[in-house]
């Protein structure tokens, strides 16, 4: 637990103007390393992993459908968001980030990477429908949800 509000708070400070940089065309590419398992965009359907429209700002858990972990299911119930913070984080390591998840994805070490594919995943609304450039939400300040 306190591994984990160091981490988030270390992350508030040093990564805060990444998600700004994220370029959404080499976004699409870091994609394709997650397309085996989630769909994002109009018709996009749950997988082995949930589909992925409006990711950003969505509650966790919360693609109707998708049979999550507990893990999830408990932060659902709490209200808890996937900010873009959270989910650079939590992208980064899924497993390590949040045990008891289901992924099994290594993660996206590189920083770039990461705010490339949420340029990429905020330009989906909740319907799969591609918005003119739309920003990831700047981050204020980190309030990661506990595990």
């Amino acid at each position: 637990m306190i591994r984990f509000v160091i981490a988030s708070a270390i992350f508030a400070l040093g990564a805060t103007s990444a998600f700004a940089d994220g370029d959404a065309t080499k976004g699409a590419n870091v994609f394709k390393k997650c397309m085996a398992c989630h769909a994002v965009g109009e018709g996009a359907k749950n997988k082995v992993g949930p589909e992925l429209n409006g990711i950003v700002g969505r509650k966790m858990g919360a693609v109707e459908g998708f049979n999550y972990s507990d893990t999830l299911k408990e932060h659902n119930a709490k209200g808890d968001v996937w900010t873009a913070e959270i989910l650079s984080q939590y992208l980064q390591n899924p497993k390590g980030f949040m045990p008891g998840v289901k992924m099994v994805f290594a993660g996206l070490p590189k920083d770039t990477d990461r705010a490339d594919l949420l340029a990429f995943l905020s330009q989906y609304n909740e319907a799969g429908v591609k918005t003119e450039a739309a920003a990831v939400p700047a981050p204020a300040t980190a309030t990661p949800p506990t595990p």
